[in-house]
């Protein structure tokens, strides 16, 4: 797994932490002072070469799909050969976290689609599983080919990136218009965007929504870029929102009981998709 943290656990434990509602306003100054140096380096690195050339280049790349073809619970038994030997302070596997959040969901008696959103809403994440760079899977996703929020976490490493020196990238609009649409707009390569594409043929669109924009950070959290989103992602919006608290705050250190729960999700897959997908 190439890149600076030790396991992507890293960045969400960081980005929930950042977050914490109960948070003072003094204290959340302080947090990008105290994030630990992997994480730092970790923005530095995709702060420095999330351009909007390599963005086009990677959706070029992956998004005709043609990787492999496996079922949904197929891929979160590939993601899980995702091994991290650095934690030995927790065996909780890729599919243990998984279920954690579509199990907080399901208690709380959400829609089918919307725990079949929390199990698979990190299946992205098997790009490091084709050698793609932390900083190219996971991070805090935010628009290329404009000017950079000054609320993107360690604004200041972006000076290194190229796009930096091009002057029609660094406007309020760049290369959109007010009110374009976020389907419109080009933003940092990830697991988000990837997964998108995967599955936007198979679930509701408040499913895609969530999926495409849960690591949106400076956009869902922060408000910004409203400029670029037209009425209906403000609309949806709402259920990024609504997906969020589950994605930060459901892991815990207790073990789900695979073989008692997977014959439910089983089922719950079989719903939505087909026996196999093109990744």
């Amino acid at each position: 797994m190439q890149g600076p943290l030790h396991n992507l656990d890293q960045w969400d434990d960081y980005v929930k932490d950042r977050y914490d509602p109960n948070k003072t306003t003094d204290q959340f100054r302080q947090h990008n002072d105290e994030a630990p140096s992997v994480v730092r380096e970790f923005y530095r690195l995709n702060h420095a070469h999330q351009t909007r050339a390599f963005v086009q280049q990677k959706k070029r790349e992956y998004l005709t799909l043609s990787r492999r073809r496996m079922g949904i619970w197929e891929a979160l038994e590939y993601l899980n050969t995702l091994v991290d030997d650095s934690d030995p302070d927790t065996d909780l596997s890729q599919i243990d976290h998984a279920l954690q959040t579509a199990e907080a969901l399901r208690r709380d008696e959400r829609p089918g689609w919307f725990v079949l959103t929390g199990l698979i809403h990190d299946l992205g994440k098997i790009l490091c599983l084709w050698d793609e760079p932390q900083w190219a899977v996971v991070g805090d996703t935010f628009p290329v080919g404009c000017a950079w929020s000054p609320r993107i976490v360690f604004p200041e490493f972006f000076a290194a990136n190229p796009d930096s020196q091009v002057p029609e990238y660094q406007t309020r609009l760049g290369v959109y218009h007010e009110g374009i649409g976020l389907d419109n707009v080009d933003l940092s390569w990830g697991h988000d965007e990837y997964l998108y594409h995967v599955i936007k043929n198979y679930l509701p669109e408040p499913a895609q929504y969530m999926i495409r924009y849960h690591s949106f950070y400076p956009c869902h959290q922060e408000g910004d870029y409203q400029y670029l989103m037209n009425g209906h992602d403000r609309e949806m919006f709402a259920w990024v929102r609504e997906f969020n608290p589950y994605d930060l705050y459901s892991k815990s250190a207790a073990k789900p009981n695979l073989a008692e729960i997977r014959p439910y999700y089983e089922a719950l897959i079989a719903e939505y998709f087909p026996a196999k997908i093109d990744w």
